[in-house]
């Protein structure tokens, strides 16, 4: 056995066990790590796996098969490509790009699960849609044919205290699922505030570093 396969092997022994009690799906994101690395994950049962370069997924999808997940910025002329490997979006904050996308996988005949990205503070350089803009884009989103809307995914602020943030996050959650109960989802938590984003509802967490180690180069 390889020095890498058992490193990443005893990293993920050590995850299941921790979140095990909360039997969330556990997206490995694999954003910057080498193609070899996700074949040693999906060996070790890993099906979900997260990027957040479109290049990247492009690259590894292919190589790798199981449920792809993207997590980037989303922009109108990279959608048809991010679309061809993609299985779940985790980043939708703009109904143009909803419906750029129902164009596209109309021509296509596929279909595609996403997530809207929250925003708590508003910050466009970190994108998502406020809390009162939500229930708007959701809307919308339903209304496809092509398009399933499986809850909410956020990001907590950095300045922001953390237990302060997931209580936010699972109160909008709670709502949002009242108000969309086929839409109950909640991503949220990476790996360092996972086991919060869990105790605060999570049903989706990221993890690509507690898992992989360093990352190979900066983001």
């Amino acid at each position: 056995m390889t020095d890498r396969r058992l490193e990443i092997e005893e990293n993920l022994a050590a995850l299941r066990a921790e979140i095990a009690p909360f039997s969330p799906t556990l997206v490995a994101v694999t954003k910057t790590y080498p193609v070899s690395d996700v074949a040693i994950l999906k060996s070790c049962g890993i099906t979900d796996f997260g990027e957040n370069r479109n290049e990247e997924g492009l690259e590894k999808a292919p190589e790798v098969l199981g449920r792809w997940h993207y997590q980037g910025e989303l922009q109108s002329k990279k959608l048809r490509s991010i679309l061809s490997w993609v299985d779940v979006i985790h980043s939708l904050d703009e109904a143009r790009h909803a419906a750029r996308m129902e164009q596209i996988l109309s021509e296509t005949g596929d279909q595609i699960d996403l997530f809207i990205q929250l925003s708590l503070d508003g910050d466009p350089s970190r994108g998502g849609v406020t809390i009162d803009a939500l229930g708007e884009l959701a809307d919308s989103v339903l209304g496809m044919s092509h398009i399933t809307l499986l809850g909410i995914m956020c990001v907590p602020p950095v300045d922001e205290n953390p237990e302060r943030a997931f209580a936010q996050i699972s109160s909008i959650h709670d709502n949002f699922s009242q108000r969309y109960p086929e839409s109950r989802a909640l991503s949220a938590g990476m790996s360092g505030d996972y086991l919060l984003a869990l105790e605060h509802g999570a049903t989706h967490i990221r993890i690509g570093s507690k898992i992989l180690g360093p990352r190979l180069y900066p983001q």
